[in-house]
């Protein structure tokens, strides 16, 4: 078939290697505009692009979905269908506009996690699995009659970036499986659930107040935060420095848990112990604010833990 993947971020790149591989051809491309970032404000390209930049394929970049240069440029490829992954909502004049329709890769089992976050709230909550799924789209965002589900489990150790990666690999086989089962008009498409949609988790757009870590709640609720926002946008708190009498904040990256009870913060070889309810967490690794990543055990070569205390 001849498809036109609309994708911005790395997650999506995944997918799209999986296409272009397979034996369908991707005959254009729809992803974010360059954005001015960094210092310089030098124009950056998503991931998308600077992954189909060599390639002879087009690239579509609106502003504007409804733009209808855009849409005269989309309709003139003539694609059979269109394939999203982590784009943005689309209007009803594009994803009506192939033949075949228009499906997206979610990476959740829907309809749990309908959202901008999936990945990182599966984690946050303490699911145990979790997974990816083809559907259709429709007017309402991630609702849409689902064609395939892969499901994936989740260890105790994991975190959003390491189920990022595995959900990408599954989410391209089960994308290209999804493409050629269509072309085959061998798959149906089953409504979701709107019963079990009510009373499923959702999965909202995470902000910086969302990352701040809570160090009174159970030490299970602390340790998921911090490994479903690691590494990024990474969880954060802050600390006071009694010698300075300043407050600084730190990203922590990593979390064990551990059954004991302490009233401060302690050090262990090249480990922080952070009290939280009902036992602590373990981090090694951290970055205090204007400074680099860096492991506990290179912090505390410049820094005593004892002078540190929660703000």
């Amino acid at each position: 078939m001849r498809i036109v993947f609309m994708g911005t971020p790395d997650f999506a790149v995944g997918i799209l290697d999986a296409l272009l591989d397979s034996k369908h051809e991707v005959i254009g491309i729809v992803t974010a505009a360059d954005k001015p970032a960094g210092r310089g404000l030098q124009l950056r390209q998503s991931a998308v692009k600077e992954r189909v930049a060599p390639l002879n394929i087009p690239i579509l970049q609106p502003e504007k979905l409804k733009d209808s240069q855009f849409l005269y440029e989309l309709n003139k490829l003539n694609a059979d269908l269109f394939v999203v992954v982590a784009f943005r909502m689309l209007p009803k004049e594009v994803w009506e506009m192939p033949k075949r329709g228009t499906i997206n890769l979610h990476a959740s089992l829907l309809p749990k996690y309908r959202g901008a976050a999936p990945i990182n709230w599966a984690i946050i909550n303490g699911e145990k699995e979790t997974g990816v799924t083809t559907f259709f789209i429709n007017e309402v965002i991630d609702t849409g009659n689902i064609l395939l589900q892969k499901s994936v489990s989740i260890g105790e150790m994991t975190t959003a970036g390491e189920l990022h990666n595995e959900l990408m690999t599954v989410g391209a086989k089960l994308t290209v499986e999804t493409l050629d089962k269509l072309e085959e008009d061998s798959l149906k498409s089953i409504q979701q659930d709107e019963n079990i949609a009510r009373n499923a988790p959702h999965a909202p757009k995470i902000f910086k107040e969302t990352c701040e870590i809570n160090w009174e709640e159970d030490f299970t609720i602390v340790q998921q935060k911090i490994r479903g926002l690691s590494p990024y946008p990474a969880a954060w708190c802050r600390l006071t420095n009694l010698e300075r009498s300043s407050i600084t904040t730190f990203k922590i990256f990593d979390a064990a848990l551990v059954n004991e009870s302490h009233s401060k913060i302690i050090a262990r070889q090249d480990a922080l112990i952070f009290p939280c309810k009902n036992g602590s967490v373990l981090v090694r690794t951290i970055q205090q604010e204007g400074k680099r990543k860096m492991t506990v055990k290179e912090w505390l070569a410049g820094n005593n833990p004892n002078d540190w205390v929660f703000s």
